[in-house]
């Protein structure tokens, strides 16, 4: 630990008033030793993990961190502010802040000594000795652990014979997305807790540096168990059958006795609940205390995810299929019957053919991968079988959407049913299949099925019959949802619409397609544009982004602008979402036309009007850079004849800010 903290990384006195100017200063500190790169990436690194969540704990304590490209070496720098700083804490400003930087590579071992610090300020002489440090030198001491806090020497307490009692036995596992501070503190403080109440606890520490299982015979004698993670615990089912108590990993630092006291709890009332399995993939993609809303989206998330596969090689080949034997190829026989290897109208046949078979399986894929993400495998089989029916019915994508609730539904409330011991056993085989599959089924012949069909077909009209300024508005709409989130989940939902409607394409869902895909390629050709024409207003990191955005923009993969709206969003994403509206505006007003589902730039001989295509994707990039090059001069603005950036002699670039 003493080399990664010396006294000049310690500021006794530091002034600054928010959470990013304090993470600044120490930064600096760590930039002139040369332990950080690049000040401005690193900080972006910082402020992302500080988004994920607050790094404000009670007891006056914030620990900004990240792992970071930028840093050299495992590094920790140390303030003490008077005025104190909030860090996002339940209780308050932090006065100790202590900014841990740790190289992208770091070894199991300094992540090792960084989690030593996590368990230290669990101790109370240890944060009282730092408050009163009086030299740099003697705080630094202190935290590398080559000089002891000095407490007052105990009174003995009278020791009071009694019967030997079985302690409680508890089991528990702390993670958090870093894996480097929070998952060590929340284990240190449990250990204590259970300590002061004699209760015996095991903990597995999930963090960056791996993690070593518990003994099995530890884990089967175990009384209950308490999960205190912000990421999914890794072989949760060795904990089946267990009392359980699952929360964030911020509740197991700051009230572990309430923890410890609700697990006994649950054991005294014979509660075993902990899942007899790993838990449904949007479980263990999630965090405890998410709300229905959330869960709905990452089913829903689920089901395009797994679809999306389907979407591109099947798009695609029928799209390639028309490109090379011309519109009339879907009328050509079956290439199993008549095949002639050495004419181009059988090759394209060929893969029109199988494009159609891939595309087939959207509807069903949907549906079966939205109740997978419900109800774990169990729900496949009534998924399929739902999204099936809504091809069946002409109920198209939204019947798959709502095959998929059903099914996953319908096996979650089988699931909860009691059954006797003895059909237990063909539950997963037999009975849920059967019974979700009739109800899915019901509903989708007899219930809602023709209505959603006839939802399907009035909203297939009016795509049909788009033009003029209904048309334009649309294409600003989706332009907007595709560069919000740059591939998240209001991205897909845009990107699903038009999905949906190549299903029964028609000249006005081949607009929404052409659209979409325009508007999506604009924000990483943007910031490319943007890092090429002035560069200085980027990290060296960020122009290095750029390069590589050329090549993502043009391909349509809009995740390729993160990690500049990681850094700045308030200014990157109002620009990116500004040039994707004109995009798709522009793209709708020239009758674009898109058969391909993806590809970008690369299926330009598949789209309809293509020049005028570019030219739109051409205006809407022109936008967002020069909006983002604007927004920036703004914050960046220098005296004049003083350059944004210098070099120091060292090479280690630093921000002049007027």
């Amino acid at each position: 630990m003493s080399r990664m903290i010396t006294a000049d990384l310690v500021d006794l006195d530091l002034s600054a008033d928010t959470k990013e100017a304090a993470a600044r200063s120490l930064a600096e500190r760590m930039v002139t030793l040369g332990r950080v790169t690049d000040l401005d990436g690193f900080l972006a690194d910082v402020a992302a993990r500080e988004a994920q969540m607050p790094t404000g704990l009670d007891g006056g304590i914030g620990i900004p961190h990240c792992r970071s490209a930028h840093v050299t070496e495992p590094t920790l720098a140390f303030g003490r502010s008077a005025a104190g700083v909030d860090f996002g804490a339940p209780d308050g400003p932090a006065d100790l802040i202590f900014l841990i930087a740790a190289p992208a590579g770091a070894d199991d071992v300094h992540l090792t000594i960084l989690s030593s610090l996590a368990r230290h300020l669990m101790d109370e002489e240890f944060t009282g000795a730092l408050r009163s440090a009086t030299s740099p030198a003697g705080a630094a001491a202190l935290i590398a652990g080559e000089e002891e806090p000095v407490s007052a020497p105990e009174e003995p307490e009278p020791v009071e014979l009694v019967e030997p009692v079985e302690p409680f036995r508890i089991v528990a596992v702390t993670s958090c997305p870093t894996g480097i501070a929070h998952t060590y503190m929340a284990a240190e403080s449990l250990e204590k807790a259970a300590q002061a109440v004699g209760v015996e606890l095991v903990v597995e520490t999930q963090g960056s540096a791996g993690f070593t299982r518990l003994d099995p015979a530890v884990v089967v004698a175990a009384d209950g168990v308490i999960f205190a993670h912000d990421v999914p615990v890794r072989e949760k089912e060795r904990f089946a059958g267990k009392p359980t108590v699952d929360v964030g990993v911020k509740a197991g630092i700051s009230r572990p006795a309430e923890l410890i006291a609700e697990v006994r709890g649950k054991a005294e009332r014979g509660e075993a609940s902990a899942p007899a399995t790993a838990g449904t993939p949007v479980e263990n993609a999630g965090t405890p205390d998410e709300g229905y809303g959330t869960r709905l989206r990452k089913w829903l998330m689920s089901g395009v995810s797994y679809m999306v596969p389907f979407v591109a090689a099947g798009g695609l080949l029928i799209a390639l299929g028309f490109a090379v034997g011309g519109y009339d190829i879907d009328k050509a026989p079956s290439v199993a019957e008549h095949f002639a290897w050495g004419q181009a109208d059988s090759w394209a046949a060929l893969m029109f053919q199988i494009g159609g078979l891939a595309f087939a399986f959207l509807v069903p894929v949907l549906a079966g991968y939205i109740s997978y993400g419900m109800a774990d495998r169990p729900g496949l089989v009534p998924g399929f079988v739902g999204g099936s029916i809504a091809l069946t019915v002409n109920a198209g994508f939204l019947g798959g959407l709502a095959a998929g609730l059903i099914a996953g539904g319908t096996v979650l409330a089988v699931q909860k049913a009691r059954v006797p011991a003895a059909l237990r056993g063909i539950m997963p085989v037999v009975v849920i299949p059967l019974l979700s599959s009739v109800v899915v089924g019901f509903m989708m012949f007899l219930v809602i099925g023709k209505p959603i069909a006839s939802l399907q077909k009035a909203l297939t009209d009016w795509l049909s019959g788009l033009s003029g300024a209904n048309a334009i508005i649309l294409g600003v709409i989706l332009g907007l949802m595709m560069c919000f989130d740059l591939g998240g989940p209001l991205n897909k939902v845009a990107y699903a619409f038009a999905v949906g409607g190549l299903a029964t394409p028609n000249e006005g869902s081949l607009k929404v397609m052409a659209a979409v895909m325009a508007a999506g390629m604009v924000p990483p050709l943007a910031m490319a544009l943007a890092t090429t024409v002035r560069g200085r207003l980027f990290t060296r990191t960020e122009r290095e982004n750029g390069k590589a955005a050329w090549v993502l923009g043009a391909s349509f993969i809009t995740e390729g602008a993160i990690p500049f709206a990681a850094a700045d969003p308030l200014r990157v994403i109002p620009a990116a979402m500004a040039g994707g509206a004109v995009t798709g505006a522009l793209s709708m007003a020239f009758e674009c036309t898109l058969r391909a589902p993806h590809g970008g730039v690369f299926v330009l001989p598949l789209i309809g009007n293509p020049f005028l295509y570019l030219l739109a994707i051409a205006a809407g990039t022109a936008v967002s850079a020069g909006l983002v090059i604007l927004l920036k001069g703004a914050r960046k603005s220098t005296p004049e004849g003083e350059p944004a950036n210098r070099e120091t002699q060292a090479g280690t670039k630093v921000t002049v800010a007027a």
